[in-house]
């Protein structure tokens, strides 16, 4: 697994991570724990070094089962996680007041096993705390050695620039793949003017870009999957251009269509670090085979030039939850 620097942090990691979300929550049931260990170190074995978890995944279990599975090798990781929401449930409201990051800092390194936190990110910005007194409480909490290094989740360029101001922003995380790519207009020419690294979320388009998922597949009624609008059956058969598109591409290079979207991902900058997740063995071997995926030039323009033809239906959130982004 070749490395990669998130910005100009000086922090190192593994070209792919590994969203840990989905063993614990968003996608339906959760993984059993034994079942969620096995793959978090199976993901290490083969070279991944950068996790990726919240308080809000169960709330509260994503991050123990992390801890649990990392322990033996604590010091060879690096571990991201994500504070803002009251009292860690994300259907509650956020919360990114001063004491509440500190007061989450100390439960999650018990829940983590550890005494620092690589990578500490904003869940969501919080409009009712000024952005610049949640970079100075970071910055403290790097000061005392409790954290490394700061992000930020889903934020708007303005907030950006004001964290940044204030304590050096590591990367930022927010949604970005084939399908979704909104952050190329004003987000990525801001990370790369200010050496912040970016890590996409959903790298993979919450797995329609597989090819696995069309109009007829149904999905655990907990799966968030459910209520998001790019993923009603209507949108799913329209959305199905994107899936043929790099079908055709991957049958080319000898490759799957997710290997075609990962290679592509990171084929736009050199500090883009894509977590795509998963829950089976067998998925995660294959995001991870994308390395013997080369895209060249000419591939990559024509990517660019048929999917510029192509027309995403649906939004990527229900009303009520694009409303936190992008602030």
């Amino acid at each position: 697994m070749k490395k990669r620097q998130l910005g100009n942090s000086g922090l190192e990691v593994s070209a792919l991570g590994l969203g840990c979300m989905g063993l614990s929550f968003g996608y339906g049931p959760a993984t059993d724990t034994k079942d969620g260990i096995a793959l978090i170190r199976a993901a290490f074995e083969r070279g991944v070094t950068f996790f990726d978890t919240a308080e809000a995944y169960g709330p509260f279990t994503n991050e123990e089962l992390l801890g649990e599975a990392l322990a033996p090798f604590r010091n060879e990781v690096v571990i991201a996680t994500k504070f803002g929401f009251e009292g860690g449930d994300s259907k509650a409201g956020l919360n990114s007041k001063p004491e509440n990051i500190r007061a989450f800092v100390e439960a999650s390194l018990k829940r983590l096993r550890t005494d620092r936190i690589d990578l500490l990110y904003q869940h969501r910005v919080d409009p009712e705390v000024p952005i610049e007194d949640v970079a100075g409480t970071v910055k403290d909490l790097i000061r005392s050695g409790k954290v490394k290094y700061f992000g930020l989740s889903e934020a708007g360029v303005q907030t950006i620039r004001r964290a940044h101001a204030v304590q050096p922003v590591a990367a930022l995380q927010s949604e970005y793949s084939l399908w979704f790519r909104e952050t190329e207009d004003e987000i990525i020419p801001t990370l790369e003017e200010l050496g912040i690294g970016f890590v996409p979320f959903s790298p993979l388009g919450k797995g329609f870009l597989t090819g696995k998922i069309d109009e007829n597949t149904t999905f655990d009624k907990n799966d968030f999957r459910n209520i998001v609008p790019r993923f009603t059956a209507e949108a799913r058969k329209a959305n199905q251009a994107m899936v043929n598109l790099l079908g055709r591409i991957a049958s080319e290079k000898e490759g799957t269509p997710a290997q075609i979207a990962l290679a592509w991902l990171l084929a736009q900058k050199p500090w883009i670090v894509p977590i795509p997740g998963t829950t089976k063995l067998h998925r995660l071997e294959e995001n991870l085979s994308v390395a013997a995926i080369e895209l060249n030039p000419q591939d990559l323009a024509e990517i660019k030039e048929a999917a510029s033809q192509i027309t995403v239906e649906g939004a990527r959130y229900p009303e009520a939850l694009q409303n936190r982004v992008g602030k």
